[in-house]
């Protein structure tokens, strides 16, 4: 497990209303499910998205995990018609932190996903999405988000690691890829080597 004495401090204690983080824009998402009772939310899961893929600043994101994206807006979009995802947070190339289901419930941004011998990431994880593309660097105010949110979380849940969607999907999902600096993270956050997925470090 992470010792929290040794994150990024954002105060004595996280201000949370329920699993609401308040320093977060909410917007409340309708993809989301209870977890199966006695669930240890244990896990953090990074992932990367941008709608469409490589555009940034828009309300995309937004309006695809609250089920309001105008398909008819970008030829991409008809390849996610009805697609009902989510996650509980949303961390913009400027930094700016969006949270759309309570970090105590399901969000859906996992799907088929194992990790270390545990199947349905969803049911324990929390899933943060970044402002981004595979392949692509990201910016210092997210990894700065991240060494504020991250220390939250472990504060509130016994979060005992992170990890990549493509390490919880591996063969099937990419993100957040090779430009996603995850030595950059540990060193900002302090946590041990057994808290961070096998190859810590862009490509």
């Amino acid at each position: 497990m992470p010792d929290s004495t040794r994150t990024s401090a954002d105060g004595d204690c996280a201000p949370w209303a329920g699993g609401w983080y308040r320093p977060a824009r909410r917007l409340d998402s309708p993809n989301f499910g209870s977890r199966p009772d006695g669930t240890t939310i244990d896990l953090i899961v990074l992932h990367s998205i941008s709608l469409p893929p490589g555009r940034y600043g828009g309300g995309e994101v937004q309006a695809l995990f609250t089920n309001r994206l105008d398909v008819s807006a970008h030829p991409y979009f008809e390849q996610i018609r009805g697609l009902q995802v989510s996650a509980h947070f949303y961390v913009r190339r400027t930094g700016e932190l969006w949270q759309f289901v309570s970090c105590d419930d399901r969000a859906w941004h996992a799907g088929a996903s194992s990790w270390r011998g545990r199947a349905n990431c969803n049911d324990y994880s929390i899933g943060i999405e970044l402002e981004g593309l595979e392949g692509e660097r990201f910016e210092a105010e997210q990894y700065e988000a991240l060494a504020t949110l991250c220390p939250a979380l472990a504060r509130r849940y016994p979060i005992e690691a992170l990890a990549g969607h493509e390490h919880i999907a591996p063969g099937r999902k990419l993100d957040p890829g090779p430009g996603f600096d995850w030595a950059h993270l540990q060193l900002a956050l302090g946590w041990p080597d057994a808290a961070f997925p096998p190859r810590a470090g862009p490509a």
